[in-house]
């Protein structure tokens, strides 16, 4: 049995996915939430049953947290008096490291964290998952079995978590902004917005695409792409100029140090 501990945008990312796969059925998920209506709304959609975050935890062996870092506190003390080490608790809360959970559980409790995003919803997402210090092998191999339904998992050092929020998780919306802009520019040029955003979409999804399958380096790719005194390499000129490469390692930086600060918080 797994429970899904709040049940907001990520979580029902996560409980859709697995349902999806067929990794579980609906009455292999409990799912935990702090308003009526939202429960209804989940067991109308999923065929799930719903319940508190201590009934649910209790029935459980694998619990999957997703609440906001802010929540995290009052969760983990109302879950507390039911878990024990039997338990795999996977926490996808962005800050919360693995010895703020084991701190306030039981003393061997096994705890992975994990970092997702929201490509979840089309089973593309990346999520990298890191143990906890009496998390094994064995709950490893599971929550990986479980993510990977949705997409790609890698294991990194809990180091480099905060790292990876910033990278991954708050990635695809880097990804959004920079649409928006070429679509921007299309519009500028004169085109339809909807022929500009198809385009940009297109080109985007096949560079993607190309990175993935071809093995290669971006850079070898970009250089493809880039003939002596052509279009492209005066484009390039002026994103350089504009400082956009910089750009980009300060904002991943910023979001790097907000994670820090919503998990000390």
């Amino acid at each position: 049995m797994i429970a899904v501990l709040g049940t907001g945008k990520m979580g029902e990312a996560l409980l859709s996915g697995l349902l999806r796969s067929g990794m579980v059925t609906p009455s292999g998920v409990l799912a935990a939430v702090r308003r009526e209506e939202r429960g209804r709304e989940l067991a109308e959609a999923y065929g799930v049953e719903v319940a508190t975050a201590a009934a649910a935890a209790q029935r459980a062996q694998t619990l999957v947290i997703t609440v906001k870092p802010q929540d995290m506190d009052a969760l983990l003390a109302e879950i507390a008096p039911v878990v024990d080490g039997d338990k795999l608790v996977i926490s996808v809360a962005a800050g919360i490291t693995t010895a703020f959970i084991q701190a306030r559980l039981a003393a061997d409790v096994p705890v992975v964290r994990v970092m997702s995003n929201t490509p979840v919803l089309v089973d593309e997402a990346m999520s990298v998952i890191s143990p906890g210090s009496h998390a094994s092998e064995p709950h490893l191999r599971r929550a990986e079995e479980l993510l990977r339904p949705v997409g790609k998992v890698l294991r990194i050092p809990e180091s480099q978590q905060d790292a990876a929020t910033a990278l991954s998780g708050s990635g695809p919306a880097y990804v959004y902004f920079l649409v928006e802009a070429m679509v921007d520019a299309g519009i500028l040029l004169g085109m339809p917005r909807s022929n500009a955003l198809e385009m940009v979409k297109q080109a985007v999804y096949g560079a993607a695409t190309m990175l993935r399958e071809s093995g290669e380096h971006p850079v070898i790719l970009r250089e493809a792409v880039t003939s002596p005194g052509g279009t492209t390499i005066n484009a390039i000129r002026e994103l350089e100029r504009h400082g956009v490469r910089a750009a980009f390692l300060a904002a991943i930086e910023a979001a790097r140090d907000r994670g820090r600060e919503l998990g000390a918080g």
